[in-house]
C-alpha cells in the first residue's frame, strides 16, 4: 500500500497537518505603519510590464453601483440606483491603475446632488488619484416619470434609461452627453393605405400593422447649458406622439388606436421629426439617433441613423441596433 502523500492546505488522509496553516484572524487591525510595508505594484519595476509596451486609451471599472441624488426639473430630488463606469488612460511606463482610487473617488462626494458639474469634479478627481492624462466617466440609470392617460385621467410612471457621460480630454476640454431612450408605437403608412384600399374595394376588414419602437438619443451639450431629461423627453413626445402608454382604459385603447392614425410613420420619418425637434433647441451642441421599428409584419427589423452633421462631431456610426430591442 503506497504512503499516504502530504497536502498543502488539507488534513490528509493519514491524519498529517497540512504544510500550510489556513486561518482568518479577525482581531488583527492594519495599522499606518503596517500598511507602509504591503507591496504595491503601482512601484514595480517597468519590465514587469507584459505585452506590447504601449499606451491603453481606457481602463478602469464597470457597473459598479451607488445610489445617487437626482434633482427633477421641477426641483424634486429622486434618489436612484446607478450604474457606474469610469475609466482613464494609462501611460505606456506604467503597469496598471489602482481600481480602487476610481470607486472612491465617488464615495466622497456620494451624498451630493449630481450635476453636469460634479461629474466633472469626479474627473479631475480621477485624474488627480491615479495620475493620467484622460478620463471618462457614465452613470446610467432608470428614471421615472408620472404621465396622465389619454382620456381617463388615470395616472402610471413611466421608466426611461438615461446617462450622463461626462469625458475630460488630454487637453482639459470638459465635454457631457446624455443618452436617452424612448419607446414609441409606428403605424405603418403603406399598411394603413392598404387596408382602407381593400376596404373600399372589397369590403374587405384589415388591421394596419404597427409595433413597439425605440429611438435611442445621444446629445452633447452646448458649453454653458443646461437641458433638463424632462426636456429631452418632451422633444421625443413632440416630434413622434404616440410614446407607449402606462395606465389605460378602453376609452385610452381607443384613443390611442386614433392617435397612431393620425401619426404614420416610417423609421425614416421618425428619424426626419427627431432631428427638426432637436435641431431647434440651441442647448444642443450635436446630437445622434438611432431608431428602430420592431416590425410585425416581418421577421426583421427597420432601422435608421442621423446626426446633426456638426464638422468634426457625431457621425451615423451606429449599429447596436440590438440595444435597442423593447
Amino acid at each position: 500500500m503506497s504512503k499516504t502523500k502530504p497536502m498543502y492546505l488539507h488534513r490528509s488522509a493519514s491524519g498529517a497537518e497540512p504544510r500550510i496553516a489556513r486561518g482568518y484572524d479577525r482581531k488583527f487591525r492594519a495599522t499606518g505603519a503596517y500598511r507602509t510595508t504591503l507591496p504595491d505594484m503601482m512601484e514595480a519595476s517597468h519590465d514587469t510590464i507584459h505585452g506590447a509596451n504601449v499606451p491603453i486609451q481606457q481602463v478602469g471599472v464597470h457597473n459598479f453601483k451607488l445610489p445617487l441624488r437626482f434633482r427633477t426639473k421641477q426641483g424634486e430630488v429622486h434618489t436612484l440606483e446607478a450604474s457606474i463606469t469610469g475609466t482613464v488612460s494609462l501611460e505606456a511606463e506604467l503597469k496598471g491603475i489602482n481600481m480602487s482610487r476610481i470607486v472612491r473617488s465617488f464615495y466622497d462626494h456620494k451624498d451630493e446632488i449630481f450635476t453636469g458639474e460634479w461629474m466633472g469634479k469626479i474627473l479631475r478627481a480621477y485624474l488627480r488619484n491615479v495620475k493620467s492624462k484622460a478620463a471618462r466617466l457614465k452613470i446610467t440609470f432608470s428614471y421615472p416619470m408620472l404621465h396622465r392617460s389619454l382620456r381617463s385621467g388615470l395616472e402610471g410612471y413611466q421608466y426611461y434609461m438615461v446617462a450622463f457621460e461626462g469625458v475630460l480630454t488630454r487637453t482639459g476640454q470638459y465635454r457631457r452627453f446624455i443618452h436617452f431612450d424612448f419607446v414609441y408605437s409606428s403605424a405603418c403608412p403603406c399598411s394603413a393605405e392598404l387596408t382602407e384600399h381593400a376596404r373600399d374595394a372589397r369590403g374587405a376588414y384589415g388591421v394596419p400593422h404597427s409595433q413597439r419602437s425605440k429611438a435611442r438619443i445621444t446629445i452633447e451639450e452646448a458649453e454653458g447649458k443646461k437641458i433638463w431629461i424632462e426636456d429631452v423627453h418632451a422633444h421625443c413626445l413632440n416630434a413622434l406622439q404616440t410614446e407607449t402608454q402606462v395606465m389605460v382604459k378602453r376609452e385610452d385603447e381607443q384613443a390611442f388606436a386614433e392617435l397612431n392614425g393620425a401619426h404614420l410613420k416610417f423609421v425614416e420619418d421618425a428619424a426626419r421629426l427627431l432631428y427638426k425637434e432637436f435641431d431647434a433647441d440651441k442647448r444642443i451642441k450635436d446630437f445622434q439617433i438611432a431608431c428602430s421599428h420592431l416590425e410585425s409584419l416581418h421577421s426583421h427589423d427597420a432601422v435608421s441613423v442621423i446626426c446633426k452633421g456638426v464638422k468634426g462631431g457625431f457621425t451615423a456610426d451606429f449599429m447596436n441596433f440590438g440595444a435597442l430591442l423593447c
